[in-house]
């Protein structure tokens, strides 16, 4: 089964992939590593669907949520880079950062969101290393963001 195929029987439809919101490009390159920018929670119109802090306003759900959907734009990107993504050989590193309160331990559980979704499509090869960091603040208010590093064919 291709990816493609993967992602329509998961009902996942990837967005365009967005554009850079400052002075950044999308992704990288360089052979076959290919890094993915931070991607927000962009919902499907464009606009930011997840705002706030986690350990306040946003719930536990909510922000693995809101690290699914950052992760589904991040697959945007690598398929826009890419040309596909059956040219993802592994999903080697994700970098998660999660807006929260001080007293907030749970970025783990939030970044779970979009480590469970790059195994669901992956299987083996979406299992891969993690970062899942609390921040005081994030751009435009975003409960989170996420960051993607894979090999390519």
């Amino acid at each position: 089964m291709s990816i493609e195929e993967r992602l329509t029987e998961l009902g996942i439809v990837l967005p365009t992939p967005a554009a850079p919101l400052a002075n950044y490009v999308p992704y990288t390159r360089e052979g076959k590593l290919l890094i993915v920018s931070g991607q927000l929670p962009m919902g499907p119109d464009g606009k930011l669907a997840y705002t706030g802090k986690l350990g306040g306003e946003v719930s536990l759900e909510d922000g693995a949520a809101a690290a699914r959907l950052c992760a589904i734009n991040c697959l945007a990107q690598v398929k826009a880079a890419a040309g596909g993504l059956d040219a993802v050989r592994q999903v080697l590193r994700l970098g998660g950062f999660v807006n929260c309160t001080a007293d907030f331990q749970q970025q783990p559980q939030v970044i779970n969101g979009a480590s469970e979704l790059m195994v669901e499509v992956f299987g083996d090869k979406g299992r891969h290393a993690r970062a899942a960091v609390g921040s005081i603040a994030l751009p435009f208010g975003a409960a989170v963001e996420v960051e993607m590093m894979v090999a390519l064919e």
